[in-house]
């Protein structure tokens, strides 16, 4: 369902951009409540191949998981977008039940031809890394790839930086990941990126993530990030 709201509430540090109320965000909670074997079905990768249609994704030491995580977080940032005006949709209905495959989302996401698309996700790497990456579709696969959605990457990781989240030390670069092998990025045909917020696996990143403050401040952080690049794109759709 796409949700809208008048009231303003501003995150901390960001002023409140005149243009963007009326554009529309897609909002993907990366993975799902529950799983089952349909989980394994292959799916279009976009270029050409195939992967499984979803995964369980990971969790931290204390058994906190993704979806969990993903899902608060997307509620947080669908309640403060709604309020500067935006309005959003969500890939997914709970975090109780199976949702949708990846390429489904992407679909979904492309069938409301919004001004912006954002994945968001925990990563699982080594406990030593820590740290937040925004992943873009790389080599692009359209003009929408090749330009906006670089842009987006960018703006975004800058958000989430000057926040006070760090860039990943352990992949990307300087907080930025062009990748090939995403399903969501590599089907877009709107301005999406996906954000592994950090890493699960490491102890300070995990810490912020489970509790509900931490969550905040990711929340926030995206929504200065999609708010600067809807602010950068002009009139609502």
């Amino acid at each position: 369902m796409i949700v809208a709201a008048s009231a303003i509430i501003i995150p901390n540090a960001m002023a409140a951009p005149s243009n963007i109320a009326g554009m529309v965000v897609f909002i993907d909670p990366g993975h799902n409540g529950s799983n089952d074997g349909s989980i394994n079905r292959q799916v279009p990768t976009g270029r050409g191949g195939t992967k499984d249609c979803q995964t369980s994704g990971t969790a931290t030491n204390t058994g906190y998981m993704e979806h969990t995580f993903t899902w608060d977080t997307a509620l947080r940032v669908r309640a403060e977008l709604s309020a500067l005006g935006v309005r959003t949709a969500l890939s997914r209905a709970n975090d109780s039940a199976l949702g949708p495959c990846v390429d489904e989302r992407a679909n979904a996401a492309n069938a409301l031809h919004p001004n912006a698309v954002l994945s968001i996700h925990a990563d699982g790497g080594p406990p030593s890394g820590r740290g937040f990456h925004v992943n873009y579709s790389a080599p692009p696969l359209n003009q929408v790839q090749a330009g906006p959605s670089v842009q987006y990457a960018r703006i975004m990781r800058d958000q989430m930086q000057g926040s006070g989240i760090p860039p990943a030390n352990y992949i990307g670069q300087n907080g930025l990941y062009g990748r090939s092998d995403l399903t969501g990025l590599n089907l877009a045909q709107y301005p999406s990126i996906l954000v592994e917020c950090g890493n699960m696996k490491n102890p300070a990143d995990s810490a912020l993530m489970e509790s509900a403050e931490g969550r905040q401040k990711y929340a926030d952080a995206l929504v200065r990030g999609v708010a600067g690049f809807l602010a950068s794109q002009g009139q609502a759709r």
